[in-house]
This record gives structure tokens, sequence and C-alpha cells, in this order.
């Protein structure tokens, strides 16, 4: 592949994030000379990264690129296709087009991040709104998912037309919004679709996904049962449908509702300026929700994946104004995320010691899916009957299923490929044509930084194995400290015996290895990490400080 690559007479897909993982999505369309990417998003580091919260795809190949970048368009407004967004939307330098509530989270977070006049926002319709930006003409398709205006994409191209599902799920009852409907989309497919890049979070999952409506009748249900208790529910709080249930639940059961969360204070603002959530009932605040009597308030509040700053875990932990007690009950409205088990089995443990009755989405309908299972993926290839089914959104074992999902239900082809591939669609056979570095970033405080640098990899290696400091002065005299080291009975035995073999070492020096700064620190490093290793079976990190005659 040529280093200044750009697409000539071909239509070409890229993935620099979201695909063999779920979450970060980031995805390009290649046309005549020109770029386009669609969403630009995130995922949580999960303990993977020490220190670090937030990560992103490496976008280095567009960056080299940017006189090719035509526009960013997103999809929904859902963090792992938004929230990069605030800290490369500026640099990139490209117009962002999304539909009025994405749009209103996206402002949002570019005025907090201090870079709202530095990028161009199109806000587009969302019912079917369309535009034009090179090569490429891009037309909203309302689709149902967990958060207001899941969108999506068909993109009209010189080589044929694009339909970029995003997330999306089949929903007869979606209760926010209007999806487009089965005719609607047979229409798109009777016009002929070159490919299908889709979802494939759920391809493991034999039934559809489920409704929000049954989710309305689950959770009255709920709250009918245990009335005359205090109940919280905890779910996404960009499940603006789920937030208008909850507020009809609470309404039907006579209760107050109390909302617990910055994220859903934030997510309920949005809502409303867009036109949802209009009766809503007035949230009461804390003190007042304590002061009701117990089956009069039914608490909404951020938290069921865990998250330890989040207001359900403060409240598991007596650190919230709001309490709950032995007999009250929470319900999880939400889905176990994979690689939050632990974190929320700590909240559920907590609780459960409270004696506090817990339901789950497997005891109960109180939560459905935003992806779609298997029936409906096959509704939607039998709607739309593409010529080439590319996966995206899932693991490789998603993307691959999928890929023979589609096959086997009459798509020509189907091409699974992975961050980094670039897959020439059209003309002739789709397949992967070339490969380009797809790393990761992370945000390192107030750093964006490579996933896999120094930094990292050091805090790492010091989180598992520790750290020693050996200080020689002009002497070669060592004064010796570690961190990390399971040896509190016999840390001042381990720092005698290592002071002793690092003498030793130096002493052994011959000549001018004696004098030269390397041979001293190399001698004592290794003499201080053997000293560990034999103590502690431990290997830790070992940092030598040379007197400064030594330079």
């Amino acid at each position: 592949m040529k280093k200044n690559f750009a697409p000539e007479d071909e239509l070409l897909f890229l993935a620099l994030g979201g695909s063999g993982e779920i979450g970060m999505n980031v995805n390009l369309y290649g046309c005549q000379g020109r770029w386009l990417m669609v969403d630009l998003g995130m995922t949580f580091s999960g303990g993977e990264y020490p220190g670090v919260d937030l990560v992103f795809a490496d976008l280095e190949f567009i960056e080299e690129r940017l006189d090719q970048l035509e526009a960013i368009v997103l999809t929904h407004a859902h963090e792992d296709h938004i929230g990069a967004v605030p800290y490369f939307a500026a640099d990139l330098g490209v117009p962002i087009y999304a539909t009025p509530f994405t749009m209103d989270l996206v402002r949002r977070k570019l005025e907090e991040a201090g870079v709202l006049g530095e990028v161009e926002l199109h806000t587009i319709p969302d019912d079917h709104g369309s535009f034009e930006v090179g090569p490429f003409e891009v037309t909203y398709i309302p689709l149902a998912h967990s958060i207001a205006e899941g969108n999506a994409l068909l993109i009209d191209t010189p080589h044929g037309r694009i339909f970029h599902t995003g997330d999306w799920k089949l929903d007869e009852d979606p209760i926010i919004g209007e999806p487009a409907t089965e005719e609607e989309l047979t229409e798109l497919g009777d016009k002929g679709i070159l490919a299908l890049v889709c979802d494939s979070t759920n391809v493991f999952n034999p039934a559809p996904s489920g409704s929000e409506g049954a989710v309305y009748k689950g959770l009255l249900e709920e709250a009918q049962r245990h009335s005359g208790k205090r109940i919280l529910v905890t779910t996404f709080a960009s499940n603006v449908a789920r937030l208008h249930t909850l507020g009809e639940v609470a309404k039907e059961t006579g209760r107050q509702l109390c909302v617990a969360g910055r994220s859903l204070d934030r997510i309920i603002e949005v809502a409303q300026a867009n036109g949802y959530l209009d009766d809503f009932p007035d949230p009461v605040d804390f003190d007042t929700a304590m002061g009701l009597p117990r089956g009069e308030v039914l608490i909404l509040a951020t938290g069921g994946q865990g998250e330890p700053r989040a207001a359900l875990s403060r409240i598991s932990e007596d650190n919230h104004p709001l309490q709950l007690v032995s007999g009250d009950v929470v319900l999880f409205s939400t889905r176990q995320i994979p690689g939050n088990e632990l974190s929320i089995g700590a909240v559920q443990n907590r609780l459960a010691a409270k004696g506090i009755t817990m339901v789950t989405d497997r005891q109960s309908m109180i939560h459905v899916s935003g992806h779609p299972g298997r029936p409906e993926l096959e509704a939607l290839y039998g709607w739309i009957r593409p010529d080439v089914l590319v996966p995206v959104h899932g693991e490789m074992r998603h993307m691959q299923e999928q890929g023979r999902l589609g096959k086997a239900n009459g798509i020509a082809d189907a091409v699974v490929q992975q961050n980094g591939d670039i897959v020439r669609l059209a003309p002739g056979a789709p397949g992967t044509i070339a490969q380009v570095r797809a790393g990761r970033l992370v945000l390192d405080g107030d750093i964006i930084a490579p996933a896999g640098g120094d930094a990292i990899v050091m805090r790492r290696r010091i989180m598992q194995e520790g750290v020693m400091i050996v200080a020689l002065d002009s002497r070669l005299d060592p004064q010796i400290d570690s961190l990390g080291l399971p040896l509190d009975e016999d840390y001042d035995d381990f720092i005698a015996e290592t002071k002793e073999d690092v003498v030793n070492a130096i002493a052994k020096l011959k000549g001018k290895d004696r004098s030269t700064a390397s041979s001293v620190h190399e001698a004592a490093r290794l003499a201080a990490r053997r000293a560990a290793q034999r103590w502690s079976g431990k290997r830790p990190q070992v940092r030598v400080i040379l007197p400064a005659s030594m330079g």
C-alpha cells in the first residue's frame, strides 16, 4: 500500500475501532479520494490500563490524511459512538453532523472541553434528514435502540449504497421515537443495497431482543408487588425510553420520583430540551424523598454497572444522602456489561448484607437489550437484501458468527474484517486489500498517550511486581527502599542483606567499570532485583540513583 494512500475509483471501508471489540466505534468510508468518518467513540479501560479510565482509537491513519477527510457523522449519542469527540474533533477540523438530541449532548461535551467554538456543527432532522459531503450523500434512517434518536445511515456513493446500521433493534412498542417500518426498509432494499454494515453484538441470542413496552409492564408489576417498600431502580442514564417508563410507573403507583446521578440529570435536561419526557414527573430532592413514607418514593439512580463513584455504589456504602435499609428493593433495569461482573457483584453483596431485596432482568422482564438477536438480523437481511455483509460492533467471535448467519440467509458475500483492515466494497469482488495500524490511545491524567507506551507498561509492572529504589552516595554506599513487596515482618533483614549484595556487586567491578556510570548502575540494579526475588519471589522494577559525580 502506498504511504499516501487515497481511494481512487473505488469504495472502501476501514474500521479504526469497534471491529474485534465492543465499543470505541470509529469507521471510515473512502471514495474518489475522500473519506467520511462515521462515529468517534471511546471505551473504558476496565482495569486493563492502571490509572486510566478512557481508551480511544488511534486515529493516525486519518490524521495523516486530514486534507482528504470530509466530515464526521454520528449515528447516536452513546459514549462508544461519541465519547471521543471532545478530545479529537477540533484537531480533525471537519464538520460534525448529528440529529438534534445527539448534537445537544455533543455540544455540551465540546463546551465542557473548551473547544465548542472550534468545531463546525450541523444538526440534521431525525426523520430521514439528509445532506451531501464530497462524493457521499447521507440519509438518517431512524431505528429503535436504547437511546433517543438511534439511527442507521444510508450512504449513497457513485459505486452503490451502503446501509450502516449503527446500534439497533426491532421494537413494535419503542415508547420513544418512530423507527422505520418493515415496508420502508423493504423499499430501500428494492432500490438496491451494495453493503450492509451491521451491529453484531447479540448475534448469539436466539430470541428477539424484546420491546420497551414489555419493560413498562414488568417494572409496573414489580412496583406493585413491592408496595409499601422503598424502591430504587438503576438503569442506563442514556435510555430516554426507560426514563419515560419509570416516570409512568411512578405516577401509576402513586410514588414520588427522586433522581440520583449527574448523568441522569443531564440526560433528562437534554431530552426535555429536545421534545422528549414532556410528561416526566418533577423529581423531589433527597431530603424530601427520605421524609416520605417508604411506599411513596421511587428512586432512580446511576450505578447499575458497579461504578464506584455512582449513586448506587455510594448508597450501598452508606455514603450518600439517600439510604436503603432491610426490606427495601433495588431493581436492576440494566444488562450486565462483560468485564463489570466483579464491581457489580461487590455492590450487590453490600446490598445483600443490608437485607435489601434485588431483582435483575434474569428474574423479571425489567430490561431488554438495544441490540438485535438472530431473528431480527435475519429479518433485516430479508428486507435490505444487500450484496455484501460487513459485520462490525462485536468481538471476532460475534462478527464471524454474523458472517455465517448472513451467508446462510442468502447474502452472497460476507467480509469479516477487524480494526485496521481496508476493505474494498466495489468495484469487483469485495475483500480486504490492505492493513494499516489501528492502535489504542489512553487518557492518562490530562495527557492522551499510546496505550502501549512506557508509562503504562511500567505502571502495570509496578502494580504486579512492586518497585525498589537504590540510592548510591559518593562512596557508592547504598540506601535502599521498596514498595509493594510482601516483606512486612522481614523487611529490615531484607534491606540489610540487599545492601550487602549491592556493595559486593559493585566491589567486584574491575578497572574503569568501577567508575563508569552504566556499569555501576547495572551491577546495583541486578543485585537488588536478585535479592528481592530470593526473598519474595517477586521481580520488582529497580531504580538506581547514581551520585552526581558519576553524571
